[in-house]
Order: C-alpha cells, then structure tokens, then sequence
C-alpha cells in the first residue's frame, strides 16, 4: 500500500490527487496499465510532484501534442515498459461555417457538455475560427459525440473523428526579454515580465490569480528560480529562463512570455 496520507499532505487537489493514488494502488496489484480521465495543469503538476516521491510506480502523461494542457495519466509498476502510445484518446473535428457567427472555446465546450458528457472526459479543444473545432476525447465518446453533438451557437456542425495527427496545433506566440532586478521576488519579475506596474501585480497575487509551476502563491516576496513557470489568470504565461548576476550584485533575468 502506498503512504497516502502522507502523499496527500499539504496539497492543493486533493480530491484529484487521492483518486489517481487509488488508481496508483489498482496499477500495482493488477499489473496492469490504468488510465486517468482527463487533467488540468494544475492538477497534472501537483500529482507529478506527489509521485515523484514513489519507486513503485511510473507514469506518462500525454494529451495528444506536445503543448497540450488538458492530458491524461497511464500509471503502471515501474517494473512494465510504458510509453505515450499507452495513453488512450481521440481527436475529433467540428466542422461548420462560422464566418457569420463566431464561436469561441467556451463555446465548443459548452456545446459538447451541452450533449450530457462530463469535463474529465475531453481534452484540449483548438479552435479553427469560421472553420470550426478540433477536439481530444476519450475513445469511448466518439460514437456519442458524433450522433449528439449537431449545433455550436446557431451553426449546424458535423461532428467525426479524425487522426491525431490531423491536428491543426499551432505554436505558441512568444516574447523574450531580459529585465535587471534587485532581487528574484515573485512580484519584482512579473511585473517586468507581463509589463505591469509592480502594485498591480501584487494585486493579482493577493486575489490568488498568481500561479508558480501551476501553484498558487499569495506571496508577493516569493523567491524564484531559473526554469519556473509564473501564469496569471488571463494573462498568459511566463517562464524564467538563465539568471545571471551583475557587478553591481543585481540580477539579469531571461524571460519568455507567451501570449
């Protein structure tokens, strides 16, 4: 049996993060590999840090592309081979004519719980524009998502599934700049990184819309390092790149927004 309590010590996610111990526990009684639903960044990320912990167990974590965000967990012993492939979803496609009717993200979403299938079940959506959508699924919605799922907004649409590898994904937009602080405060590089003033970035922290590595921090004061990942809500992200420091005891920031 795995230390649950203590691996669940401390966390943020804990329902999520106890479900997938569960799952932890089947993998290594079964032998067998076990599949999560689908994960938020959040989510995947306190649970990686929680097995990080574990000799007995080893997982993958994919959603489809390199740069998804939703994605799912095969768990396994660490004795059995495993790899992405192992992780089971589909790619669907929307498709209508949204020229005269604009469709967000939320939208698709919407319109696809609208069907009756639950959140944990899909994936990342990638929009289109006036083509439509492209979604990841669980395997086991295709079939009902292709009968069921007709209208986005006032647009009819097909729905069907399509390879993986016909993913429309497009590379994030990003911005690299370099800042000279007095210090590797929280509040101090991401003003200079999301180009704000350093009292609204402490706002943002107060209210817990900071996230670090996809924990929250309500400390502006927060000392940060190289490799981190700040993301705000509605802002984006920005990672911390090399950090060197000046003669005059200052330190040089590289930094990567992405938008």
């Amino acid at each position: 049996m795995l230390p649950r309590e203590e691996l669940l010590k401390g966390v943020e996610n804990r329902d999520s993060v106890a479900r997938v111990i569960d799952q932890a526990e089947q993998a290594i009684k079964t032998w067998e590999v076990i599949l999560t639903d689908f994960l938020s960044p959040p989510e995947l990320a306190e649970i990686q840090r929680v097995f990080n912990r574990l000799t007995e167990v080893q997982l993958v974590v994919w959603g489809g592309y390199p740069q998804a965000e939703r994605q799912r967990i095969a768990i396994a012993r660490s004795e059995l081979p495993l790899d992405p492939s192992q992780v089971s979803l589909v790619a669907v496609e929307i498709a209508g004519n949204f020229l005269f009717d604009t469709a967000s993200h939320r939208d698709f979403l919407g319109a696809m719980l609208g069907t009756g299938i639950v959140r944990e079940k899909t994936g990342d959506i990638i929009v289109l524009g006036e083509r439509g959508a492209q979604a990841i699924v669980a395997p086991e919605l295709v079939e009902f998502l292709e009968m069921s799922l007709k209208q986005v907004r006032s647009v009819p649409v097909k729905t069907q599934q399509i390879e993986v590898t016909e993913l429309k994904v497009r590379e994030p937009k990003k911005k690299e700049l370099t800042t000279v602080e007095a210090s590797l405060r929280l509040d101090a590089i991401a003003s200079a990184g999301f180009g704000m003033s350093r009292s609204k970035m402490v706002d943002f922290i107060d209210a817990g819309d900071v996230r670090v590595n996809w924990k929250e921090v309500t400390q502006a004061s927060s000392q940060l390092k190289s490799g981190d990942l700040i993301a705000i809500r509605s802002k984006g992200r920005l990672e911390v790149g090399e950090i060197a420091v000046t003669k005059k005891d200052r330190y040089r920031v590289q930094l990567t927004r992405y938008i």
